[in-house]
């Protein structure tokens, strides 16, 4: 059952404990696993990948068996419904409508005399996306990875998920890949999956950037091999936190709690009021949604243990409470969501008045819905088309310019005990120097 709290410092305790709730002591004993899946991958490439696959899914593949064909692939559309089909397509449109105003530009500036100074955008050379799958289904996932990728204009882009029981992947998912531009899949999964994209296989090329959520051991997996790849984030359970006040619909607001926690036992749904008779419709309704939710078990772990009311005095309070806890996805279900927007510092994403649900963030309204979790909205932000690509400062110096500042640069080196950083301006401006005199 959903608890409501009223004092200020029990709020902040509980938020923290939400916050905090996937540090446990078994983490270690998970990474120590992931670490040896990764070491072997890195030494012995396919062999490995398919031993762990067999240990961890209880699936035998063969090398050959690792990559989705063509075939496969042409089948899939056979298997998903128009109306599906239409949907993904109309997701499609408005995700790369939305990260194709995302993308940076090369820039040049000629601010002063004889100087150029710039920034050129690059893609990196090859990216891998990895796409939760087993017994899940998560064709949004598919393209809120692939597109942004796509928009970059990454050269080359590649896809694991894990398969079904049967060795399929779920057509919607193969679908989505295809439509977003993807055709390079590889039925692996888990840890081996990323430890495959990060060192490279026979069979699964090395990728430089690797994106996607996954569950502990695909976090671990990305943490680990960070620095051999880049990585989008440390994706951890799900959260939402709705600001309400007394205009708000509690029959929307508990929908949208569990639309949250149904997601995984760890997914937190926290709820900040103003209005204390809210707070108690809201739980009622929650607990009557429950009574014949699908997911009920799953969907009632979370909620009895990451679920909360708040109530508090003010939104303004509602809004500190929110930037403590910085959430992944923010609901403003007030009346006037926009005049408490510039209060609001940490979150991933925020989702301004009732006719605004989380699930159209999920699904298709365009912005990114892989988001920062577990506070670090604090410091991140969502994944996006720059994810997939690096910039190189350029700096251009005519000998002019290079003679105007070759003083301060040298008192500089001087200071730091650099003598031939000094010596490759001096050398340069002496030769200028020189070269003066001569022609004179």
């Amino acid at each position: 059952m959903l608890r409501i709290i009223n004092q200020h410092s029990e709020a902040l305790i509980e938020l923290r404990r939400i916050c905090d709730r996937t540090h446990d002591e078994q983490i270690l004993h998970k990474e120590a696993t992931v670490q040896q899946v990764l070491q072997a991958v890195k030494r012995q490439g396919d062999r490995a990948v398919l031993h762990y696959t067999e240990e961890f899914d209880q699936l035998t593949l063969k090398p050959e068996e690792l990559r989705v064909t063509g075939s496969e692939l042409d089948a899939a559309y056979q298997q998903v419904s128009q109306e599906l089909l239409e949907a993904i397509r109309l997701a499609c449109g408005r995700i790369e409508a939305f990260h194709r105003q995302r993308l940076p530009k090369s820039w040049v500036q000629f601010g002063e005399p004889d100087i150029v100074l710039g920034k050129r955008y690059t893609p990196v050379d090859r990216a891998g996306l990895y796409v939760p799958g087993g017994q899940a289904c998560y064709p949004s996932t598919v393209l809120m990875n692939a597109i942004p990728a796509r928009v970059a204009k990454v050269p080359r882009i590649v896809m694991t998920t894990p398969p079904g029981a049967d060795k399929s992947i779920n057509p919607a998912v193969l679908v989505a890949a295809q439509e977003a531009g993807i055709q390079e899949i590889y039925r692996v999964g888990g840890s081996q999956a990323i430890a495959a994209l990060a060192y490279g296989t026979e069979t699964i090329p090395k990728v430089d950037v690797i994106t996607g959520p996954g569950n502990i051991y695909v976090t671990l997996a990305k943490k680990l091999v960070y620095g051999t790849v880049g990585i989008d984030s440390l994706a951890g359970p799900s959260e939402v936190l709705i600001i309400a006040d007394s205009t708000a619909n509690p029959v929307h607001v508990a929908a949208d709690l569990l639309a949250q926690a149904e997601h995984d036992s760890l997914a937190a749904a926290v709820l900040i009021t103003t209005d204390a008779a809210l707070a108690l419709r809201v739980v009622a309704e929650v607990e009557q949604m429950l009574v014949n939710h699908p997911r009920h078990l799953l969907t009632e772990k979370a909620i009895a243990h990451y679920g909360l009311v708040i109530v508090v005095e003010s939104l303004e309070m509602a809004a500190e409470l929110s930037n403590e806890f910085a959430p992944e996805h923010l609901e403003l279900q007030i009346a006037d969501p926009w005049s408490l927007l510039e209060k609001i510092r940490h979150a991933g994403a925020i989702f301004l008045g009732k006719s605004t649900p989380e699930a159209v963030g999920d699904y298709l309204a365009g912005p990114n819905h892989t988001l920062p979790t577990s506070g670090a909205a604090r410091y991140a932000s969502s994944l996006s088309v720059e994810t997939f690509m690096k910039y190189s400062s350029l700096i251009q110096y005519s000998p002019a310019a290079l003679q105007d500042v070759a003083a301060a640069i040298d008192v500089l080196t001087v200071a730091e005990g650099l003598p031939s950083h000094g010596d490759s301006v001096r050398l340069r401006v002496q030769n200028l120097t020189d070269v003066d005199s001569n022609e004179r």
